[in-house]
């Protein structure tokens, strides 16, 4: 009976090392997987790089020209989608602009306030097509648009050191990936329009950097060579099942 008990509390002390912690609520109902409440600070604390306040320039100057754009969504466009869409990103984007503007103030980063010379070609293209044109101009723009800085929030997500800039890139993710869906729901993307990525490199030497350093960590774990992650676990289950079955004795002395 007691051999039994100890092997059932290894088994259960075993899985509970080895299985991912995944919440309850951590999915929907398609399984994919939901944000929590990210409990991200934003006292502005950490050094902002130069990539750092070149992301919170963008997330400007994406303001700048798109509220317009979807302005006139509203207003030149016969499709009640397009409208609608062009209603719901300029009203984001106004919200997302204030967040950029106040993170910009705490940072000490001075923001553009016109477009750039890209944004201001594609609202005169937009301000001179109509119809169908219209719409066709406005997504295809909005969506390559959306697509170019997407991999940039990720790099900053990933990379910042300062947790405003973390909070802004988590924020604008949110923002950026709602409004490629809602563009995309039209089904009038031109996909083939849109920029091929770049080819995959070697291995260790493409976009993503390889720390030799954190390579030699996950392999040696803190410096001891040949033990893995795995081995680690084992090691920890073993000591605590070592454990419970000093406890067991204690008690059976008594």
């Amino acid at each position: 009976m007691r051999s039994r008990l100890l092997v059932g509390i290894s088994a259960a002390i075993l899985a509970f090392l080895i299985a991912p912690v995944v919440p309850a609520h951590a999915a929907g109902g398609d399984g994919v997987p939901v944000p929590a409440a990210t409990g991200l600070s934003d006292k502005g604390a950490g050094a902002v790089t130069a990539a750092d306040k070149d992301f919170v320039i963008k997330v400007r100057l994406a303001g700048l020209w798109e509220i317009p754009a979807g302005n006139m969504a509203q207003e030149k466009s016969n499709d009640p989608r397009v409208v609608a869409i062009g209603k719901a990103i300029a009203a984001q984007h106004v919200t997302l602009d204030a967040l950029d503007r106040a993170a910009a103030k705490k940072l000490g980063i001075d923001l553009p306030n016109q477009p750039n010379s890209d944004q201001q070609y594609w609202l005169s293209e937009m301000r001179n097509a109509t119809g169908t044109q219209f719409d066709q101009i406005f997504v295809d723009r909005l969506r390559a648009a959306h697509g170019k800085i997407f991999p940039a929030i990720a790099t900053i997500r990933a990379s910042t050191r300062n947790d405003s800039v973390r909070k802004l890139a988590q924020q604008t993710n949110q923002f950026v990936l709602t409004h490629i869906t809602l563009l995309e729901s039209t089904g009038i993307v031109d996909y083939g329009s849109l920029p091929t990525a770049p080819a995959p490199a070697a291995a260790g030497k493409g976009p993503v950097p390889v720390d030799g350093q954190m390579l030699q960590a996950a392999s040696s774990n803190s410096g001891v060579p040949g033990v893995n992650t795995t081995v680690i676990l084992l090691v920890l289950a073993a000591a605590l099942v070592a454990g419970v079955i000093t406890t067991m004795r204690i008690f059976r002395a008594r």
